[in-house]
């Protein structure tokens, strides 16, 4: 083997030495990148899960401002209601005397 050959060889080695490292920080790469894709997906349920259990929280607000709404109509219904009959009875009262 040559002088010229041995520096061949010896580039060579140096080019498919560089070439397996990029090669492995390509392959830790990939792994990073995968880690982080797992968190996120992982991440996103979690997300998805609270907007259905907020958006559930939601309509059973809805829902019970509604009922609390019509409670508090039935009531002031009820005292409007009753006053009024309270002075039907005085009038009535008034009427028998």
């Amino acid at each position: 083997m040559t002088d010229e050959d041995k520096k061949l060889l010896n580039t060579f080695e140096g080019k498919l030495r560089h070439l397996v490292y990029l090669y492995q920080e390509q392959q830790k790469e990939i792994a990073s990148l995968r880690a982080l894709l797992a968190a996120k997906e992982a991440e996103l349920r979690r997300v998805e899960n609270s907007r259905k259990d907020l958006e559930a929280d939601y309509a059973n607000l809805k829902a019970a401002r509604i009922i609390s709404i019509n409670d508090t109509e039935l009531r002031d219904t009820k005292q409007r209601l009753s006053k009024l009959v309270r002075e039907v009875d005085k009038c009535i009262a008034l009427l028998n005397e």
